[in-house]
């Protein structure tokens, strides 16, 4: 079965589910709505007979008398005939009146007077008002029961009316009203049958009689063959619009997508808009020129099944072997260039060299600081020379001029002792320069007319992976009234707490601690500080940023060889990026 007619069905079914569901809803709700009046219209004149005060005096003279009536004699009474009068005016089914057993006085059969009636009288008779849907000796109806008093009393019950209307009424009167229900109905189906069959025809126009399955595998197909081409391919509909313009084309043509939009008022070169005039041939070629390129520009028409689907052109670019050329020329020069600078290079290299076999070495250190950017520095930082490692020495000293811009003395500690070098120089940066700039803040807002900054480093590293452990002191006034932990708890900033100013810097001592946690080391506080000095003491433990004394033994020996010497880490990173240049 096709899809067209997959959809038809359905449809129609949906509309038919839809119809038949509605109409069936209405018509229940009709009836209810019926049956609650017939009952409320039950209950109006249920209480309207009990109130009389014949019904209720007569009532009671029967209640009192030993035993009911006879028959005969019911039929003869007030009562029989007090009901058959309000049951033939208001059309009601029955209108029956018992006493306090539950024993007929009034009905309309009166060859059932004196028996007992045939649904429950108990509610009423108990003292409620109730409405009903029962089935009695007259048949299926809709009614209400009411409690009868004592002339003289509000709470003597002495009998109850039963009031009904039948529901053969009931259905008549839905009758009447299932009409417009059931034409409202028909009209709805009959206009989802006619949209369902004109939504199938503009579907088999559109798809062009096409299977979903077909249409999806074009799909996937059109988006592979346009997506991966290098020719330029564009779709113009029978209509005049642009309906494919690939990736190719707008690269080709140097302009932007231009899908939806009127062929002929589409910014392309005038010679692509004649290849698909009424007149042209198909399969035609031309050379064009747009974006800077020399194109190849052909059109055909496209025909689905004697359906005109409109014109495909294709752009092919010859400018692609130029390109390559150029692109040959290109490398060519950048080899020569490369040679020119590895001789430069060398040229360097042998000068230093010179200057080093000559023992030359200021010389040298001068002609490196001139070829370089960077290059050996002399920081201001007092015992720097207890510090080995190349990185430390440079990182430090860098702080040391920092910490000297502010008024403030960086110096190594007498029992700084670093045998490896820096492996991590990301997490040892991040850490080591929080706690020197928080100590340079802490001794500029001191009140010692000293101002200075203590670190000490010093590693296990025997092998590779060692522990550099950290300590930091300063001659400011130290935590005050602050607890150790308060300083590293989340939130916690300088301009609530100037104490310690460059606590808020950077990334923080809450997260420098984090940083340290999180490779199994810790940061915390040695000392508190007192007033005027000196002030806090920080210790952090950094595990595996370091590496082994051999290992760095083994690479200080290569840097000798090279003729660098102990020249810094900006002088050697610089001569190992000239290289690889």
């Amino acid at each position: 079965m096709r899809f067209s007619t997959q959809t038809l069905l359905l449809q129609l079914g949906v509309v038919l589910l839809v119809v038949l569901l509605s109409g069936t809803v209405h018509a229940w709700l009709v009836y209810e709505r019926i049956g609650t009046e017939a009952e409320n219209q039950a209950l109006t004149l249920a209480r309207t007979v009990a109130a009389d005060p014949d019904i209720r005096s007569g009532v009671q003279a029967i209640s009192k008398e030993e035993g009911t009536p006879p028959p005969e004699v019911l039929a003869a009474g007030s009562l029989q005939t007090a009901a058959e009068a309000v049951r033939i005016r208001t059309g009601a089914l029955f209108v029956v009146i018992t006493d306090e057993t539950g024993l007929r006085l009034a009905h309309p059969e009166t060859a059932r007077l004196g028996e007992r009636v045939s649904t429950d009288p108990t509610v009423a008779l108990g003292g409620q008002e109730i409405t009903t849907r029962n089935t009695g000796t007259l048949g299926p109806s809709a009614g209400a029961k009411v409690p009868v008093y004592a002339p003289d009393s509000s709470a003597t019950i002495v009998g109850e009316v039963s009031v009904g209307y039948s529901v053969e009424s009931l259905s008549n009167s839905l009758a009447r009203d299932i009409v417009p229900i059931a034409l409202t109905a028909g009209g709805a189906l009959l206009a989802g049958v006619l949209a369902s069959f004109l939504l199938r025809r503009r579907l088999q126009r559109l798809t062009l009689g096409l299977e979903p399955e077909e249409i999806s595998t074009l799909v996937h197909d059109q988006v592979a063959v346009l997506q991966g081409v290098d020719d330029g391919v564009i779709g113009i509909a029978a209509d005049g619009r642009i309906s494919v313009f690939n990736a190719a084309a707008a690269r080709l043509l140097d302009m932007p997508d231009a899908t939806g939009q009127d062929w002929s008022s589409t910014p392309v070169p005038e010679k692509l808009k004649q290849l698909t005039r009424p007149a042209a041939r198909d399969a035609e070629a031309v050379e064009v020129v747009a974006g800077g390129r020399v194109l190849v520009a052909s059109a055909r028409k496209a025909w689905h099944r004697q359906e005109d689907l409109g014109w495909v052109v294709m752009l092919r670019d010859r400018t692609e072997l130029q390109q390559l050329t150029r692109q040959l020329d290109a490398v060519g020069t950048m080899s020569t260039a490369l040679r020119a600078q590895r001789h430069e290079f060398a040229n360097q290299l042998h000068t230093i060299a010179g200057f080093m076999s000559i023992g030359q070495h200021d010389a040298a250190k001068e002609y490196l600081a001139r070829i370089s950017a960077t290059g050996p520095l002399k920081f201001p930082v007092e015992q720097a020379e207890l510090l080995q490692d190349t990185y430390l020495q440079a990182f430090v000293g860098a702080k040391g001029v920092e910490a000297s811009e502010r008024g403030v003395t960086l110096r190594v500690g007498p029992e700084t002792l670093v045998r490896g070098h820096v492996a991590d120089p990301q997490d040892v940066t991040t850490v080591l320069g929080n706690l020197i700039d928080n100590a340079v803040s802490a001794a500029v807002a001191g009140s010692s007319t000293e101002r200075w900054v203590e670190v000490e480093l010093l590693d296990d590293a025997a092998q590779t992976g060692g522990t550099l452990h950290i300590v930091v002191g300063d001659s400011g006034d130290g935590l005050r009234s602050l607890e150790p932990e308060e300083i590293f708890a989340e939130g916690f900033t300088t301009s609530e707490h100037p104490v310690r100013s460059g606590a808020g810097h950077g990334l923080g001592l809450a997260l420098v601690r984090q940083l340290a946690r999180r490779r199994g080391g810790d940061v915390r506080v040695l000392e508190p500080g007192t007033q005027g000095g000196p002030g806090a003491v920080f210790m952090a433990t950094i595990p595996g940023v370091m590496d082994s004394a051999e290992q760095m033994g083994t690479e200080q020996m290569g840097t000798e060889q090279m003729g660098a010497g102990p020249v810094g880490t900006g002088a050697d990173a610089t001569l190992r990026e000239d290289n690889n240049g």
